[in-house]
């Protein structure tokens, strides 16, 4: 079966419709997204906090990113896998464009993100010639979240509004083929969308943009407490494992597992030859 592309971003886009997408990290998360029929998921660099334990997205770098991009992209076969660009790497074109070719060539990511508008059009701009499918990402930036004490909401007073049009515009511009606007007012958001001509892709920024992404741990409750707002859990699976683990640890307590069914049974000649045995 053919990959999904980022030319099935833009036609989703063109007939008005809307998609889903999601972050994943190794098998099972990226089996859960594909057998779901969501065709377009991002190795995000969120995987700094929800699979590697750390406190922010810049702790993470381009050996982790392209270790679990490999593991998604083998554990798909007819996703879109897009490679999040990680702090620092791309800085300017060449950083960029090898980092990039990493992402394509050795991961095998079919498209990659990277965070920033008009400062990064240049490399963008850069990376599209080169034949490398970008996507956007403007609002709220995770890696820029060193310089801020939490998570804000960008684009409430009318002068960041029109710098984040400015922002998408300029991507667009570039060569960008969708672009995730994450955290700003869903006005703003539908506004945007309605002036581009290329897919967004919301989170935490209503129901204006084109498609909705997500990070999995959020939607599915496996991390407790800890998710946003935006993510609207729909489960809470990390309860669900905790009690299946806790049955599972009291059976091996009081000695009610592994049972028979769970065992390899000898047969006849190797018992016999147990009893051989000196004692």
């Amino acid at each position: 079966m053919a990959r999904h592309t980022v030319a099935d971003m833009r036609a989703v886009h063109a007939a008005g419709a809307h998609f889903a997408a999601v972050t994943a990290w190794d098998r099972p998360t990226a089996e859960f997204a594909e057998a779901a029929g969501i065709h377009f998921i991002l190795v995000g660099d969120s995987l700094a906090q929800v699979a590697l334990g750390h406190e922010s997205t810049v702790r993470v770098g381009m050996n982790e990113m392209l270790h679990h991009t490999a593991a998604v992209v083998r554990s798909t076969s007819s996703a879109l896998v897009i490679g999040d660009m990680p702090f620092l790497s791309y800085v300017d074109v060449p950083t960029a464009a090898e980092n990039a070719a990493r992402f394509i060539r050795d991961a095998g990511a079919g498209a990659v993100k990277l965070e920033g508008g008009v400062a990064v059009a240049p490399v963008v701009a850069a990376l599209v010639r080169g034949g490398v499918p970008v996507i956007g990402h403007i609002g709220f930036t995770p890696q820029s979240s060193l310089n801020e004490s939490k998570p804000r909401a960008k684009g409430r007073l009318p002068e960041a509004a029109a710098a984040l049009l400015e922002d998408a515009m300029a991507l667009q511009d570039a060569g960008a083929s969708a672009i995730v606007i994450e955290l700003v007012p869903q006005e703003l958001a539908a506004a945007i969308t309605g002036r581009l001509t290329i897919p967004t892709i919301g989170i935490g920024a209503g129901g204006g943009c084109t498609g909705q992404i997500q990070v999995l741990p959020d939607l599915l409750g496996l991390l407790g407490a800890t998710a946003p707002r935006h993510a609207g859990r729909i489960t809470n699976l990390r309860d669900e494992a905790i009690a299946a683990l806790t049955t599972w640890r009291t059976s091996v307590e009081s000695g009610d597992f592994p049972t028979a069914a769970q065992g390899i049974a000898a047969d006849a000649t190797l018992i016999a030859a147990l009893n051989e045995l000196p004692r």
